[in-house]
């Protein structure tokens, strides 16, 4: 699988992760739980959070499993995932890629998929799924409680997501997505950091550090 489908999955996966999906005539519980989630999410100063995303599809052979982390403050963020660190100051993505030492530098469009700003990941979707409570699963002694989204769309690719939410915490746990041809995608927060002391150079690119590197400026 090329690495440029692999990286619009993981986006996805990621704004899912953190998107509240807003609906009438939903499940009360479901919305009130996600109501609990989005709330405490947005009360942090900032966010940090390793993952492991895997992909499978049986019918087609394929079982892969990428890792990676990310670090968010207001609309800025620094995401590490294939290789690749993807810096946002708030204006400007610089897009690093030490394999083909390129790094390509342009404006975040909020409409993009691959966009993972943290207001659009903690912003309330007004319409595309409809919602409800699913299984509540013991993982490894923690109480997990999946909320499945289903697509109002009959035409999306997407069959259900369920999103497992902390019980305890109210953060999330994973979000398992799984496609009407048969691919399962799962992405597992491993590590949840909030309110961190954060270097104030952390969202900012340093030229320096990549002499020798192709820059390709976008307009």
């Amino acid at each position: 699988m090329k690495r440029t489908l692999k990286m619009k999955t993981v986006f996805l996966a990621l704004a899912l992760c953190f998107t509240i999906v807003g609906m009438a005539q939903n499940d009360a519980k479901a919305k009130a739980l996600l109501d609990d989630v989005s709330q405490k999410v947005k009360a942090y100063d900032n966010i940090a959070l390793d993952f492991k995303y895997v992909l499978h599809n049986e019918a087609e052979n394929i079982n892969q499993e990428t890792r990676g982390n990310v670090v968010m403050q207001g609309d800025k963020y620094v995401l590490n995932i294939l290789g690749i660190t993807r810096i946002y100051d708030g204006k400007t993505l610089y897009s690093i890629n030490p394999e083909d030492e390129e790094v390509t530098i342009s404006k975040e469009d909020p409409n993009d998929e691959n966009s993972i700003t943290p207001s659009k990941m903690l912003s309330f979707y007004n319409d595309g799924y409809t919602y409800k409570m699913d299984i509540d699963q013991n993982v490894k002694g923690r109480s997990i409680q999946y909320v499945k989204l289903t697509p109002i769309d009959s035409n999306s690719e997407i069959q259900h997501v369920l999103l497992g939410i902390d019980a305890q915490t109210k953060h999330i746990y994973n979000l398992i997505e799984v496609g009407k041809n048969g691919t399962k995608t799962t992405l597992t927060v491993t590590s949840f950091e909030t309110n961190d002391t954060l270097s104030k150079s952390l969202f900012d690119f340093d030229k320096n550090k990549y002499k020798g590197y192709y820059i390709n400026t976008l307009n």
